[in-house]
């Protein structure tokens, strides 16, 4: 059997059912380009009878690609399989996906069938899409809590109507990686004419099994896997295309399988996705997570700094990143706190580096985040420890469509009390310019400001994160509230007093 396996990627169709996640059709050109250049052998582009939108989007990607083939998913209904048949007219290389439940829970509650029905409908919806297209796929919806038996009779009913690919869903995620490739192989052994048609997987994470169920499904015959960029998809999502593809190419010792993925693209396919969608990894998610290559560990940097393998077991090229990341903070050790430094160009004698570890330990307890200018304070000023000289004392605004947008902000500056009136371009701009009236930094400029929900609702906790730039030197600075006006203020404070310690720039008096 060939250790070739076969990636399916449904990010644009079954990736786009998350709540959420829709894509205009700009927006799914853009992905499905991506997914082309990567090297995916199949790309499900829709659903093209659910909508017109669905329709147009399978239709232009069809036109678009140059080398992956176009799927569209259809129900067991000649209507729907006709508008797969059209809307793939343009590809090059076509698919008709079609579909329907085997379980007797989805026949007797969904379908409102008998079995000899559904075999029926697998019989004539297969082929009549072979009619039109050498490229069938068939799905037994449900198939992991389908009775053995007739998930046989089925698969073995899509495969002699000409399917030339059988896939068997673990719908709602309930399946475990053992019994999952139970079911794979014993459709091997048991379906006569299962050496006629390619046995696929389309795994969901309900249980967060979705990627070693893909995985025991190929240890046990399967050659396809259906899967999604970033692992989005109904629910709690599908098997994630970069686990499993890095799985394979990490662990060829015991999983000696080959997807033909370009590896090296697949971090600017999630940031192309998480653009698009406006959805962000989670941190700690595998391969693609901003901490999948960071180390905060004293330990483990200095295992890092030494040999990168001992403590990763891929490199961050290899996933389309630039390079793995020493975070310094309250767990780092010495050895990485220098390294940094020199990196910074500054190199301690022992010590002064001893003394400033010490500054560095303490400071380290007291914030999350110690960033390149934070370091630089604590090696070389006097005391060694970044002062928070501006506090966030209270703030007023009036916005809205009537008048000029207002705010009153009162500020503790090397404290003393301190309150200044502006008016701006929104509520937000207005508390930036009275900042300036309170804090003199004339030559500093906003590079960037960056607004996110943390959580849901309509009292969603804000995340605003700025950058201010002054003589070629950024400092970074970041403010959570529940207003996001008051967040902006935090954010713009606290790159404030980074800059300040920084470049030692001087407050300047309250006016009237």
């Amino acid at each position: 059997m060939s250790n070739r396996v076969f990636i399916f990627d449904t990010t644009l169709r079954d990736g786009e059912q998350s709540p959420g996640y829709s894509m205009t059709l700009n927006e799914k050109l853009q992905m499905a380009e991506m997914l082309d250049k990567m090297g995916v052998d199949i790309i499900e582009a829709g659903f093209p009878a659910a909508s017109r939108g669905d329709y147009d989007a399978v239709y232009k990607v069809s036109q678009q690609c140059k080398s992956a083939i176009v799927a569209g998913l259809c129900r067991a209904l000649h209507k729907d399989i006709d508008a797969v048949i059209q809307a793939t007219g343009p590809a090059q290389r076509k698919r008709i996906h079609t579909f329907i439940s085997t379980s007797a829970l989805h026949m007797k509650h969904k379908l409102q069938l008998e079995p000899a029905r559904v075999l029926e409908m697998i019989k004539e919806s297969v082929a009549y899409a072979r009619q039109h297209c050498d490229d069938v796929e068939w799905s037994a919806e449900d198939a992991t809590r389908t009775e053995h038996d007739f998930l046989c009779k089925a698969v073995e009913t899509a495969i002699a109507a000409g399917a030339r690919t059988v896939n068997i869903p673990d719908t709602v995620g309930y399946s475990v990686p053992e019994e999952y490739g139970k079911i794979i192989a014993m459709l091997k052994n048991r379906v006569p004419n299962i050496d006629k048609a390619i046995i696929s997987t389309h795994c969901h994470n309900d249980l967060g099994l979705a990627v070693a169920n893909s995985i025991a499904g190929v240890n046990n015959g399967a050659r396809q896997i259906e899967c999604t960029i970033n692992g989005i998809g109904e629910r709690a999502g599908n098997a994630s295309m970069e686990e499993v593809v890095m799985a394979f190419r990490t662990r060829p010792d015991i999983l000696p399988y080959d997807t033909g993925v370009i590896s090296e693209l697949i971090m600017p396919a999630s940031r192309l996705l998480s653009q698009i969608t406006g959805f962000s990894v989670q941190p700690n998610k595998a391969v693609v997570g901003a901490n999948a290559f960071a180390h905060e560990s004293g330990i483990h940097q200095d295992g890092m700094l030494k040999n990168a393998s001992t403590y990763e077991i891929m490199t961050p090229e290899s996933v389309g990143r630039d390079k793995s990341d020493l975070v310094l903070g309250k767990h780092s050790g010495r050895n990485a706190f220098r390294t940094k430094l020199q990196s910074l160009g500054l190199n301690l004698t022992e010590d002064d580096l001893n003394a400033a570890f010490e500054r560095f330990k303490d400071f380290a307890d007291r914030k999350k985040k110690v960033s390149d200018d934070d370091l630089v304070v604590i090696a070389t000023s006097k005391d060694g420890i970044p002062k928070e000289r501006i506090r966030f004392i209270a703030l007023g605004v009036k916005s809205g469509s009537f008048g000029p947008q207002e705010a009153e902000l009162e500020l503790e500056v090397d404290g003393e009390i301190k309150k200044a009136k502006a008016t701006g371009k929104g509520p937000v701009d207005a508390c930036f310019k009275a900042m300036r009236v309170l804090v003199r930094h004339d030559d500093a400029v906003l590079a960037n400001y960056e607004l996110k929900a943390l959580t849901q609702g309509s009292d969603a906790k804000g995340e605003v994160n700025i950058k201010l730039s002054e003589h070629g030197h950024a400092f970074n600075g970041i403010g959570i509230d529940s207003d996001v006006i008051v967040a902006s203020c935090r954010a713009y404070i606290d790159a404030l007093n980074r800059l300040l310690a920084g470049r030692n720039v001087v407050p300047a008096k309250a006016k009237a």
